[in-house]
């Protein structure tokens, strides 16, 4: 795994009281997704650029003003994707159910448990719905772990906006020199630093991490490397 250039690692001196965690992509697996592009045909591989177009779109709407529901946008960049299916509506239903339907990344149950075993508050922070992220944590067996399972639609604003994060640490009760946010996202990473928490990159990929943004705090490979890496910090 390659750490950022922009900034040195292990930026964290204290263990935070709160985890802020991203819901797509960081907990669930989305590799599974183009199975379901593949069965109304379509290509598997332009399901990484539907859901990248879809954060896009969520952003533009988001810095206009407005705040999406998150599986209405994303039926509606799915029929642009499947716009030449002969029964597109039946298309983009067979592959929302199974983004609706997806499982943990294999790390997700041993580190979230992990991290809960160390007396640190979880909470979930998704730009789609909490009914969502409930139902994925629970097929995992993993939702009691989280205390909140918060979403966008009330903050009212999408990640990365301030306001989004803002609302994760108000209903929380926590300033945000006490939380940090886990993603995989480095846009969300970047957006939690510039709201004042820590950003800790789950780097699955190994891929660069983009100079232009602020840098993450701490690069882990799995959560429970996040654990084992916290369990060392002072406690709050």
């Amino acid at each position: 795994m390659t750490a950022p250039t922009n900034a040195p690692r292990d930026r964290l001196d204290r263990r935070p009281r709160l985890l802020v965690f991203d819901v797509n992509e960081t907990l669930s697996d989305m590799t599974h997704l183009g199975d379901r592009f593949t069965e109304v045909g379509v290509p598997p591989h332009l399901a990484a650029p539907w859901f990248a177009g879809l954060l896009r779109d969520g952003f533009a709407l988001t810095v206009t003003g407005a705040n999406p529901a998150f599986a209405d946008l994303a039926r509606a960049s799915l029929r642009t994707v499947l716009h030449d299916k002969a029964n597109v509506e039946s298309a983009t239903a067979h592959v929302m159910t199974g983004f609706l339907a997806l499982p943990l990344h294999d790390d997700v149950v041993a580190g979230v448990r992990d991290l809960a075993a160390l007396g640190i508050r979880l909470v979930t922070l998704s730009n789609g719905s909490a009914s969502v992220a409930r139902a994925l944590l629970e097929r995992g067996g993993v939702a009691d772990r989280f205390e909140r399972l918060l979403s966008v639609e009330d903050a009212p604003a999408w990640k990365p906006a301030r306001a989004a994060y803002e609302h994760a640490l108000t209903t929380c009760g926590v300033p945000a020199e006490d939380a940090a946010l886990v993603a995989v996202h480095p846009w969300d990473v970047h957006g939690a630093g510039a709201a004042g928490l820590g950003g800790i990159l789950l780097d699955r990929t190994g891929a660069p991490y983009p100079e232009p943004f602020r840098a993450p705090d701490l690069v882990v490979s799995s959560l429970p490397e996040l654990a084992a890496r916290l369990e060392r910090l002072p406690a709050p």
